[in-house]
């Protein structure tokens, strides 16, 4: 059989090895993708959390976190151990690197939404309403960016990627416009100042996830098209 298709015993075994890592990669592109539904979900939630009365929808955000943090040592492991093992070729290369640096950034993205959950439970200690209304343009479109840019990395779509990125100028002046006004309410339900510090502390927050979902879309750049870029109006996120 081996001789009649023209491949000898060692032109075999090298397209089983290559069948084997070709799988090895779409199981590492799985999981990838399944951290992210983990994380997207978790940024709804805290998002949502911040117009829901009481502590509402933000109580479900820490329960994922085990799962990210499993899938993240997943990837972690099994990507350093095919460029190890593996001696991949360029193109598999940048899948891997890629797909190692996408997992920091939905784990920093994971750690901002735990954060933002942790703010909103100091929010509705003060507040019988809706926690954080104020905050209602930032969040959307932040859940926004994290949707699309999401998006772009299941499509691999380096296009859909900079249009994200080129957005990440509005959340930046919604920031900005957001803390301004925030600084200037007057004081509320006998704990203002401590509400106020609380909000601006959730639009740094969101912001800085903004600064992530760029990060990510630069990844996805570099997935598709090979091309390290550096996209958005400012300087990427820092740890």
């Amino acid at each position: 059989m081996l001789a009649r298709s023209g491949r000898g015993p060692a032109g075999a075994w090298a397209a089983v090895m290559r069948d084997a890592f070709n799988q090895e990669l779409e199981s590492l592109r799985e999981s990838l993708l399944r951290m992210a539904c983990h994380v997207e979900r978790q940024v709804d939630d805290a998002v949502a959390s911040l117009g829901a009365p009481g502590r509402g929808r933000a109580d479900r955000v820490p329960g994922a976190d085990g799962e990210v943090d499993e899938l993240f040592r997943f990837l972690r492991e099994r990507i350093f151990q095919a460029i190890a093992t593996q001696h991949p070729v360029a193109c598999d290369l940048r899948l891997l690197l890629g797909a190692q640096l996408v997992s920091i950034e939905l784990e920093r993205i994971r750690d901002y939404a735990a954060h933002i959950t942790r703010r909103v439970e100091t929010l509705a200690d003060l507040s019988r309403g809706p926690v954080g209304p104020e905050l209602g343009p930032m969040g959307e479109l932040a859940v926004r960016q994290v949707h699309d840019v999401l998006g772009a990395l299941r499509e691999q779509n380096a296009t859909r990627a900079r249009e994200v990125a080129a957005r990440d100028g509005e959340l930046d002046r919604l920031y900005r416009g957001t803390c301004d006004r925030l600084l200037q309410e007057p004081r509320r339900h006998g704990a203002g100042v401590l509400r106020t510090v609380t909000l601006v502390n959730v639009a740094h927050t969101l912001e800085r996830l903004g600064d992530r979902v760029v990060n990510i879309a630069e990844e996805v750049v570099f997935l598709d098209a090979g091309e390290i870029l550096r996209l958005g109006p400012g300087p990427a996120a820092s740890p």
